[in-house]
């Protein structure tokens, strides 16, 4: 049988940087090609970069946040991506500003189904939240790591709030771990 932690694909990546100067929304809309600016709808100009396949959100205030990316180097390449694009267009960006990794959001598959009430039961209330009539995932709030995990009962799971990818692959262990310690896999 397949392991669960062989299962796990990260999907998203978001980071956080920045410029350390303000910037001129209105004028780097019209500089950049594709970029999107409607302040009325949101304080921030959103860049997409083709290669690797991100979204870059620009704030006045110099702060970028980037989604999107699938492993923490393509995040770095996106993120360079944007510096080198601001720098096309006049944008003095000074060296190399520090990425900081915010969030990851994983994948994974227990190659199980789960019975989602046996789980809630299981575990302990204290640590989970599970409503299927408002939504038809078990919310289990690990604390080492410091993630959230959804599972669902076809055996899913997407876990996020972690900063590097071993937190998902310890998550993905924890969860196994505990599901075969009460019978529930």
């Amino acid at each position: 049988m397949a392991e669960p932690r062989d299962s796990i694909e990260i999907v998203n990546v978001v980071g956080s940087t920045s410029i350390g100067q303000e910037m001129d929304l209105n004028q780097l809309t019209l500089a950049l090609e594709g970029a999107a600016y409607d302040p009325k709808r949101f304080p921030g100009l959103v860049y997409r970069t083709k290669d690797p396949k991100t979204a870059a959100l620009l704030f006045r205030s110099g702060k970028i946040v980037c989604t999107g990316a699938k492993s923490i180097d393509a995040l770095h390449k996106g993120v360079k991506h944007v510096f080198q694009s601001l720098r096309n267009v006049g944008v003095d960006v000074k060296g190399t500003p520090k990425i900081i990794v915010q969030n990851i959001v994983a994948s994974a598959d227990l190659h199980s189904s789960l019975n989602l009430n046996a789980v809630a039961i299981g575990i302990g209330l204290e640590h989970i939240e599970y409503e299927p009539e408002q939504f038809p995932g078990l919310v289990y709030r690990l604390s080492d790591p410091k993630v959230v995990v959804l599972l669902f009962s076809s055996g899913k799971l997407v876990i996020t709030g972690g900063r590097k990818p071993e937190d998902a692959a310890n998550a993905v262990d924890q969860i196994v771990n505990t599901l075969k310690g009460l019978s529930l896999i």
